[in-house]
C-alpha cells in the first residue's frame, strides 16, 4: 500500500478556517505596517489608528470568545498608532513604532505559516 492511503484528509471546514486565518493575518500585517509608516504623517495615520481602535474595542465587547484575542491586538495597535501620531515624546514614539513593526512582521509570519498549513491540507485532498 502506498503512503498516500495513510495520510489523513483535512476536512473542508478546517481548510476554510485555515485559509481565512492566513488571509486575515496577511491583511492585518499589511495594515499594521501601513499604520507604522503612515501614523506619523497626516490624516491617513489618524484614520487608520482610530479605525483599528474602534474595531478592536468592538471585538473586545463581542460575545464571541475567539474574537477577544484579535480584538485586544487590534485595539493595542490602534493605541500605538495614536501614540505615534499625538504623543511627542521621542522614546515613546520609537517604542510604539518598533512594536507596530514587530506586530506587522509577526502577523506576516503567522499568515505565511497558516498559508503553508492550508496548502498542505489542500494537497491532502487531491
Amino acid at each position: 500500500m502506498s503512503e498516500k492511503e495513510y495520510r489523513p484528509i483535512v476536512s473542508r471546514n478546517v481548510l476554510v478556517k485555515q485559509g481565512i486565518s492566513a488571509v486575515s493575518c496577511l491583511a492585518g500585517g499589511a495594515v499594521f505596517l501601513i499604520m507604522a509608516i503612515g501614523a506619523q504623517h497626516g490624516l491617513f495615520g489618524i484614520i487608520l489608528s482610530a479605525l483599528a481602535l474602534v474595531v478592536g474595542i468592538g471585538a473586545l465587547l463581542s460575545k464571541d470568545a475567539e474574537a477577544k484575542k484579535p480584538g485586544l491586538l487590534i485595539a493595542a495597535a490602534g493605541v500605538l498608532g495614536m501614540i505615534l501620531r499625538f504623543v511627542r515624546i521621542p522614546p515613546l514614539q520609537a517604542i510604539s513604532g518598533t512594536l507596530l513593526t514587530i506586530g506587522a512582521l509577526g502577523l506576516f509570519a503567522a499568515g505565511i505559516w497558516k498559508g503553508v498549513k492550508f496548502l498542505q491540507g489542500l494537497k491532502s485532498r487531491g
